[in-house]
């Protein structure tokens, strides 16, 4: 392959670039010719701009070409969107595979043209998780879901239940040990995402799944008895102090890392800020309600995308089938930001040399696979709400009803 940035012709570099990194057939890398003169453009959110930016940074040095990653700092999907729809935006979109619905439907993100070589080396939820209406929108890079961190020094051993941990954190805080009952982050507009494994475990859930795992958005769980009975549960632990709309993003890790809780609801990017502060900590499972269902967490994928819009769409189908399947390149962002490869043998390396990857993928074993289905975007605000209400004293089934109607409208059920 021959890749020519600003009049320079990079060939026989990129070639064994890409073939090494397991896509292709390096016969075709020889003849095959892309003509790049540019510079291949990456949106993200900001936090992971900054761990993108050096490993693309290797990758652009090594082949002579420019990469620019930008950090959108609000409302990166809904940018991106208005983007597409002018002619403008980025060749590369990075961000969580629930977003594929939504962006297909807006006819923003092209398929990935993966080989079955390549699919077999990534982990089998997270290429399910980019798969949608049969074809592969993306390739996941890495894995994600909550899982229960706890303090060893001030709480030794895992607590069986929901009940038994909020009635540990609630024992610590009155004898003055720490400020909090459970760091978890919530905020003034509730927390879907960190609220799930609870909700899941008293009962309640999203979509219904057909026989193959399809979701049907015609099966809204909100809309159900059980969504009541379950929000009773989240406004049981607003009671407790478990769950507050007043611990934020801002307060729910430092917490923690400050000794000022024993328990946080967090994923692996919580473990920098932990691991810095020289806390004894040990990574479980979220433990269920008493006489409940499994406390089980959304499963994510950070996915790359190919922007159907872009300026620079077979070079940038080439970077994200070839390059982000690698396990190289996997490992190398494990390693720039902590969170369980997709590529299976990254994960391998990731698990021997840092048995913490190990944990959360146990933690989330047999989780909810985030809904990538485009009626997903009308559930995050309103379910959010009913949280914060919840939690907050207010009226929980009118909390509920109010949530399942505004996404019942939105979708048009």
């Amino acid at each position: 392959m021959r890749i020519k940035s600003a009049g320079i012709a990079v060939g026989a570099v990129l070639a064994l670039a890409l073939s090494a990194c397991g896509g292709g057939d390096p016969e075709a890398d020889k003849t095959d010719a892309i003509d790049f003169d540019g510079e291949l453009v990456i949106w993200t959110d900001e936090e992971r701009a900054v761990s993108l930016q050096p490993v693309v940074d290797e990758f652009a040095k090594a082949n002579g070409i420019k990469i620019k990653v930008e950090g959108i700092a609000d409302n990166l999907q809904d940018q991106f969107v208005s983007a597409s729809e002018q002619g403008e935006g980025p060749d590369i979109l990075v961000q969580a595979h629930d977003w594929i619905g939504n962006l297909v439907q807006n006819g923003t993100i092209d398929p990935v043209p993966l080989t079955e070589e390549q699919q077999a080396a990534i982990n089998p939820d997270a290429l399910r998780a980019v798969t949608f209406d049969g074809q592969i929108y993306g390739t996941p890079y890495a894995m994600e879901n909550l899982a229960l961190i706890r303090n060893t020094e001030l709480a030794p051993d895992a607590p069986a239940t929901i009940e038994e941990m909020v009635e540990t954190g609630k024992a610590l805080k009155e004898d003055g040990k720490v400020d909090d009952v459970l760091s978890i982050e919530v905020g003034k507009d509730g927390n879907p995402y960190n609220a799930y494994p609870f909700y899941a475990s008293a009962g309640g859930y999203l979509f219904g799944q057909d026989a193959e795992g399809n979701y049907d958005p015609a099966d809204l769980g909100l809309a159900k008895p059980e969504a009541v009975d379950a929000f009773e549960k989240l406004a049981w632990l607003g009671e407790e102090g478990a769950m507050k709309t007043s611990m934020g993003g801002e307060h729910a890790i430092p917490m923690f890392a400050d000794g000022k809780t024993a328990f946080l609801v967090a994923g692996p990017w919580a473990l920098g800020a932990i691991r810095d502060a020289g806390l004894t900590y040990d990574i479980t499972p979220i433990p269920s309600f008493e006489g409940g269902d499994k406390a089980t967490p959304f499963v994510g994928t950070q996915t790359f995308f190919v922007a159907s819009k872009g300026k620079n769409k077979v070079f940038a189908q080439e970077f994200v089938a070839n390059f982000v399947t690698s396990a190289d390149l996997a490992s190398k962002l494990y390693e720039s930001d902590p969170r369980p490869p997709a590529n299976i043998e990254a994960a391998e390396a990731a698990d021997a040399s840092d048995p913490d990857m190990a944990k959360f993928l146990a933690a989330g074993e047999g989780g909810y696979i985030l809904p990538a289905i485009p009626e997903m975007q009308a559930v995050w605000e309103p379910f959010g709400r009913a949280h914060a209400a919840a939690i907050s004293g207010k009226d929980v089934e009118k909390a509920v009803t109010d949530a399942a109607e505004a996404i019942q409208k939105a979708i048009g059920g």
